[in-house]
């Protein structure tokens, strides 16, 4: 460890909770196997399109408007109502078997927990309060505030404020490659949760660690 660590900045989704039920009514909805992970991955690209052209719309507007742009492609029309009803999953995840004792172990050592989202605010407070989680952050914190999606760097500035922490004590742990490289860039320490199928950028600088779940994060942070 490069230095002391006294904060983590938790990514929320596929990181501490198990989209899957959304992953599933995706692929239903459209009819095939690997539709959400499209749908996912041109989430992301378009949230980077509004943070590189200074455009903001939060994250469940770029959500439906990708399903609704994907469904295209399976020659098929959604009204909202059914969009709204099809995303809906993304507000009752549960949380992975190895978070809750992870979380209570890191806060037990004392350490800042902080939750840091590209979602929306009142979906980010319903996800956590619904997983249970609510009670072990410090902070929970949206990038509605500062309207720069992450992995831009004013998203890592923005979260390391509102936590009144430095890049040096800080640590944001993803289970996304973009996520810990946008932060690695932005000068914080990482930690990596290979979570099924989520792999380290190989272009990147190696995160600070490298592990499979949050407990065994725990574990190598005492």
């Amino acid at each position: 460890m490069k230095n002391k660590i006294e904060t983590l900045i938790f990514d929320v989704n596929e990181t501490l909770l198990d989209l899957e039920p959304l992953k599933k009514s995706i692929d239903e909805a459209l009819g095939n196997d690997h539709a959400s992970q499209v749908w996912f991955a041109e989430l992301l690209q378009y949230s980077l399109v509004e943070s590189l052209t200074d455009s903001y719309h939060d994250f469940s507007e770029l959500a439906s408007a990708i399903f609704k742009m994907n469904a295209k492609k399976y020659h098929k029309d959604f009204s909202d109502n059914e969009i709204k009803k099809i995303l809906s999953p993304i507000n009752k995840l549960e949380p992975y078997p190895d978070v809750v004792p992870g979380l209570k172990q890191l806060k037990n050592s004392g350490f800042q927990l902080v939750a840091f989202s590209n979602g929306k605010p009142s979906v980010l407070k319903e996800q956590l309060e619904f997983a249970r989680l609510s009670e072990y952050f410090d902070k929970i914190l949206s990038i509605d505030s500062i309207k720069k999606y992450k992995p831009h760097s004013a998203s890592y500035k923005y979260a390391l404020k509102e936590a009144n922490s430095n890049s040096e004590n800080s640590m944001m742990v993803a289970a996304h490659g973009w996520d810990i490289t946008g932060a690695m860039r932005a000068g914080l320490q990482t930690a990596f949760i290979q979570r099924p199928g989520k792999f380290v950028f190989p272009l990147s600088e190696k995160p600070t660690i490298e592990t499979t779940t949050i407990q065994s994060l725990a574990d190598k942070l005492d």
